[in-house]
């Protein structure tokens, strides 16, 4: 995976938005040279001419195969205020995914209970209370369907790990290509789901932003779906 391929889609003295690729890491870690959070410190670096360590602030992450919009925080003081704002659940995020299978009804919400697999390293959900468990509700709206596949639009109002990847194959309809998670589909070690759109307020002068991003271009193998890529 090239770094380079992320895109900066905003920027200012306290924030920096980007339209993360599949495949790209957020944090550096075992095994794993490339991430976001190293990009952006050299790309602030290079840009700015910086002298010695540039501070990055990671507020939330996406995992390593899905893509779409990352906010970091340039200042200590905006990631505060930022990471405050997701604890809160108060950040709305919509995120586009392509299931398998015809997913049921036009819109609705699903509401599990999960917890970490640990043995798998995965994360379950149930439709009642475990031991554990922490209560996740997921708002979807069916865009499109053709060839046994559902182009799904999912607002999370709670932000778990691995949220959205659980509910979904606990319903017995995986993302594509998540095979972790019961897919049979490979997408090019990649997932597809994708965090489309993301509003925030900016943490220091409290203004409502918000922003989209377009999927990769892997995704142009589900226009018929309806998806469009580009403006």
């Amino acid at each position: 995976m090239n770094e380079l391929a992320c895109q900066v889609l905003y920027e200012d003295n306290h924030l920096l938005l980007i339209n993360k690729p599949p495949g790209l890491a957020v944090m550096t870690g075992t095994g794993t040279s490339q991430s976001v959070h190293r990009w952006a410190a050299g790309y602030l670096k290079a840009k700015y001419k910086k002298p010695g360590k540039v501070y990055v602030g990671i507020v939330h992450r996406l995992d390593k195969p899905t893509s779409g919009i990352l906010v970091l925080a340039r200042t200590s003081k905006a990631a505060k205020r930022l990471a405050q704002q997701f604890r809160s659940e108060t950040v709305e995020k919509v995120y586009w995914a392509i299931v398998e299978g015809i997913f049921p009804g036009a819109q609705g919400a699903l509401q599990h209970w999960l917890y970490r697999n640990d043995c798998a390293r995965t994360v379950q959900a149930s439709a009642q209370a475990v031991p554990g468990s922490r209560l996740a509700i997921l708002h979807y709206r069916r865009c499109g369907i053709g060839r046994g596949l559902s182009w799904l639009e999912l607002r999370p109002q709670t932000g778990r790990r691995h949220q959205i990847r659980a509910q979904l194959a606990h319903r017995g309809y995986p993302i594509y290509g998540d095979i972790k998670y019961g897919a049979k589909h490979s997408f090019a070690g990649a997932i597809a789901l994708h965090a489309h759109s993301l509003s925030i307020l900016h943490p220091v002068t409290g203004q409502l932003l918000t922003f989209s991003a377009e999927p990769p271009h892997s995704w142009q193998r589900f226009a018929y779906l309806g998806i469009r890529l580009g403006r």
